[in-house]
């Protein structure tokens, strides 16, 4: 019997012997092959921003935000493809922790990062008491958004409030007069010195406060970058919207492309709800990959289409605009 199987044992091992010997013999072609097949398996050279969605996109502020609820959202921009998700905070129905800590479990396990809270605030009133709560405001909404686990959060300088609506304002090109009686220099002084206020809790909560292209001294973007360079912070960046600068658009956001720390990028299939840009998406991504961009693309869909159909073709656009060199 151990003779059967040592006979055995000693067959098997020559056997696979000759098996590795065949096998690891040197063969050129199959190498040059590797090679090849090697190089196909190399890195791409780019990699693509990420993209995100604002609630906003979904609701537009059409009808009462309990028909689109955040929850809802975050579904459907996670069947959607999306990697980001950025909350509107005037569009969800609750401040409660509770509800907070509930969006961000739904929005982890759908595979969502959070990546920006749009917020609205003025400063740009002479009442002190009115910058005063305002500014009282901001510090409530950067904890918000440390609750949440989201790392930067929009700021408004605000409007003067001379014109009676937002269609009004829209008709007039985000142009308003200043209050009567006073200057748009005390207008820079309100905000600047109001922002700075809101800065150590910003910071203390590791929130960086974008400041964005959104009427008021922030219709340009040399408002924006003057109120940014003055101030001078870590903690105050910019978000940076595609769809806010109705004049010179490239030159606007090419000027505030490297203080960017979130971009928000408006489609308009469908026509727009008060204006519509035709915005070349391939320019504005080699703008923002001359400034070494790497953040999130936040979409902000703004226009009459069914927001199914146009939001997916809007992901696909800036995918395909978006990307950056890898380092």
């Amino acid at each position: 019997m151990k003779s059967s199987r040592r006979k055995f044992i000693q067959s098997a091992t020559a056997a696979t012997a000759g098996v590795l010997a065949t096998s690891c013999t040197p063969q050129k072609a199959p190498v040059e092959d590797a090679a090849a097949s090697e190089d196909s398996k190399s890195p791409s050279p780019i990699r693509h921003n990420p993209i995100g969605v604002s609630t906003y996109s979904f609701w537009q502020f059409n009808g009462p935000k309990e028909n689109v609820s955040i929850e809802s959202c975050i579904e459907k921009a996670a069947a959607m493809g999306f990697d980001g998700i950025e909350l509107l905070l005037v569009q969800m129905t609750s401040e409660e922790n509770s509800y907070l800590q509930a969006l961000k479990k739904r929005a982890f396990h759908s595979g969502l990062d959070l990546c920006g809270f749009s917020t609205h605030q003025g400063y740009l009133r002479p009442d002190k008491d009115y910058r005063d709560e305002n500014i009282k405001k901001t510090i409530h909404q950067i904890e918000l958004a440390y609750k949440l686990g989201i790392p930067t959060m929009r700021l408004n300088t605000g409007r003067w409030g001379t014109t009676k609506s937002f269609d009004e304002l829209m008709a007039n090109r985000g142009i308003e007069p200043v209050i009567e009686g006073y200057t748009e220099e005390e207008g820079f002084k309100w905000v600047i010195d109001s922002i700075t206020q809101c800065l150590s809790k910003a910071e203390e909560c590791g929130v960086v406060l974008g400041l964005e292209n959104h009427w008021g001294l922030g219709r340009t973007a040399a408002g924006v970058k003057r109120i940014v360079d003055e101030i001078d912070s870590p903690w105050l960046k910019v978000t940076l919207d595609t769809g806010n600068f109705l004049e010179d658009p490239y030159q606007q956001l090419e000027s505030l492309a490297s203080d960017t720390f979130l971009m928000q990028a408006k489609t308009y299939y469908g026509e727009g709800k008060w204006y519509t840009l035709d915005l070349d998406y391939a320019r504005i991504g080699e703008i923002m990959r001359n400034h070494n961009y790497k953040g999130y693309i936040s979409l902000e869909f703004e226009g009459k289409e069914d927001p199914d159909i146009a939001i997916p073709k809007s992901l696909e656009l800036l995918r395909k605009s978006f990307y950056y060199l890898i380092d």
